[in-house]
C-alpha cells in the first residue's frame, strides 16, 4: 500500500509551478509570430519589387568613324553621281514598250523604250519612192538618147532635106513658067513660101537631131543629180526619225528613275507632270560618285585641290572610303557664306548610293606628317552625362543600368565624338540617363 501511495503521489500536479507555464507559452508564441511577420515583410518587399515593371529606355549603339591624327576638318554633305543623265526622246510619240526597271544595270547603246512608229515608217516609204523616181530620171539623162531615137531623128532630117530639094526644084520650074506667062505671079509666091517652110523644117529637125545625138545638157544632169541628193537626204532624215522611236542609253550605268509607262506620251520639251514627259529614264554610273559639301568660308582655308580625305555614310558608319578633293567651286555662296566642294570617292561599292548622308574628314596634305588612324565613336549628345567629376555614358547590361567613363574628343551638332571608353558594342541609354542609378533595372524599347 505504502508503495502504491508513493507512486500515486508522483502523479499529482505540482501547483506551485503551474502559474509560470502559460507565460512561457505566450513568449514562445510571440517570438514565432514576430519571426513570421518579419519573414512576411521581407517576402512582401521582394514581391513588390518583382511586381514593379522595369522602365523602358531608348538605347542606341555607337557609330564608328575612322579618323586620322592628320584630320584638319570634318564636314557633312550628300553623295551625288558625278554625271547624272536624263535620257530624253528626239521625237514625240506614244510609248509602245519599256524594258527597264529602277535599279537595272544597262549597257551603252541598249534600247530601253520604244515608241509607236507606224506614221514614221510610212513617211520613210514615201521618201524612198521619191528617191527611186529621181534616180531613174538621172539614169535616163546620164545614159543619153537611145540609138533608135538618134536613127529616127536622122531619118527625119533626111526626109526634110528631100522635101526641101523637091520644093526648090518646083520653085525653079514655076519661076520659068511665070516668066513665060503660063502661071500667074501668085504661083511663084506660093512656091517660095513652101520652099522657105521646108528649109525651116529642115533646120529645126537638124537641131533636134544634133541635140538627140549629143544627149542631155550638163545642166540638166546636174539638176537631176541634185534632185536625187535631196530625196536621199529626205530618206536619211526619215530613217533617223524612225530610228529615234527606239530610245537608247548613251552610256552604261544604273537606272535611277523610270519616268514613263506604256501608253504615255513623250515629247521633246518639258510640259509639266500632267502632260507629256520629256525624259524617259534617268541613269548614272554608280562607280563614279562624289560627295557634295558646303564648306563654311571660315574653314575654306583648310581645303586644297586634290587634298586627301576619308568618307563614311550615316547608313554604314563602319565602312570608310578613301577620297580626294576633285572640284572647288570658283564662286562662293553669299547667302550661305559657304563654298561648294566636291570630293571624289575613289573605290565606291554597292553600300554607297546617291543622295546618302555622308561625313567627310579632310586630312592634312603634308606628306611628311605621319597619319595615325584612330577610331571615334559617335553617340547622341543626350547620351553623355557628367557624373563623379567626368563624362560618362549609361549602358544597359543584362537588364541593369551601368555607367562607363568616356573621353569626349569633340561635339558636332547633336552628336558627341568619343575617343576612349567604348568598344562599339554597347547599348547606350539616351532617354534621361541622368535619372538612372547603377543597378537600376531597365528594359530596352523594341
Amino acid at each position: 500500500m505504502d508503495h502504491l501511495s508513493s507512486e500515486l503521489s508522483k502523479l499529482k500536479i505540482d501547483r506551485s509551478q503551474r502559474g509560470d507555464e502559460p507565460s512561457s507559452r505566450r513568449r514562445l508564441f510571440a517570438a514565432i509570430m514576430a519571426v513570421a511577420i518579419a519573414g512576411g515583410g521581407i517576402l512582401a518587399v521582394f514581391a513588390l519589387r518583382n511586381s514593379t515593371a522595369a522602365p523602358e529606355v531608348e538605347t542606341v549603339r555607337p557609330r564608328v568613324e575612322s579618323a586620322s591624327s592628320a584630320a584638319v576638318l570634318v564636314a557633312t554633305g550628300y553623295v551625288v553621281a558625278h554625271h547624272k543623265i536624263q535620257v530624253g526622246s528626239k521625237i514625240a510619240g506614244r510609248v509602245a514598250w519599256i524594258g527597264v526597271e529602277k535599279g537595272d544595270r544597262v549597257k551603252q547603246g541598249q534600247t530601253v523604250v520604244r515608241l509607236e512608229d507606224r506614221e514614221y515608217r510610212a513617211q520613210l516609204d514615201q521618201n524612198k519612192a521619191a528617191l527611186n523616181s529621181a534616180e531613174a530620171r538621172l539614169n535616163e539623162l546620164e545614159r543619153g538618147s537611145r540609138p533608135e531615137e538618134i536613127e529616127r531623128a536622122k531619118h527625119d532630117v533626111e526626109r526634110a532635106e528631100a522635101q526641101l530639094r523637091s520644093e526648090e526644084a518646083n520653085l525653079k520650074r514655076i519661076e520659068g513658067l511665070v516668066k513665060e506667062g503660063v502661071f500667074p505671079p501668085q504661083s511663084l509666091d506660093d512656091a517660095k513660101g513652101r520652099t522657105d517652110s521646108a528649109r525651116a523644117n529642115l533646120a529645126s529637125l537638124g537641131r533636134t537631131f544634133e541635140l538627140i545625138r549629143q544627149g542631155p545638157r550638163k545642166e540638166q544632169i546636174e539638176n537631176a543629180r541634185a534632185e536625187v541628193e535631196r530625196e536621199r537626204a529626205a530618206v536619211n532624215y526619215a530613217q533617223t526619225i524612225l530610228d529615234a522611236t527606239e530610245i537608247q542609253v548613251p552610256v552604261g550605268g544604273t537606272i535611277l528613275e523610270r519616268n514613263v509607262e506604256q501608253g504615255e506620251m513623250v515629247t521633246t520639251s518639258f510640259v509639266g507632270d500632267r502632260g507629256a514627259k520629256s525624259f524617259v529614264v534617268t541613269l548614272a554610273d554608280l562607280n563614279d560618285l562624289q560627295v557634295e559639301l558646303d564648306i563654311n568660308q571660315n574653314d575654306f582655308n583648310r581645303i586644297g585641290s586634290n587634298q586627301p580625305c576619308t568618307m563614311t555614310t550615316d547608313a554604314y558608319p563602319d565602312r570608310p572610303y578613301r577620297c580626294h578633293v576633285a572640284e572647288i567651286a570658283p564662286e562662293a555662296n553669299r547667302q550661305k557664306a559657304t563654298v561648294q566642294v566636291k570630293v571624289k570617292v575613289l573605290m565606291p561599292d554597292e553600300y554607297v548610293r546617291p543622295e546618302m548622308n555622308a561625313r567627310v574628314t579632310f586630312m592634312s596634305s603634308d606628306e611628311a606628317q605621319k597619319e595615325e588612324e584612330v577610331k571615334l565613336y559617335i553617340v547622341p549628345k543626350r547620351g553623355v552625362i557628367e557624373r563623379d567629376g567626368g563624362n560618362r555614358v549609361v549602358v544597359a547590361v543584362d537588364g541593369k543600368a551601368q555607367t562607363k567613363p568616356v573621353t569626349v574628343a569633340r561635339e558636332v551638332g547633336a552628336n558627341v565624338y568619343i575617343s576612349a571608353g567604348l568598344t562599339g558594342n554597347e547599348s547606350i541609354i539616351v532617354s534621361e540617363p541622368e535619372k538612372l542609378k547603377v543597378g537600376d533595372r531597365v528594359e530596352s524599347k523594341k
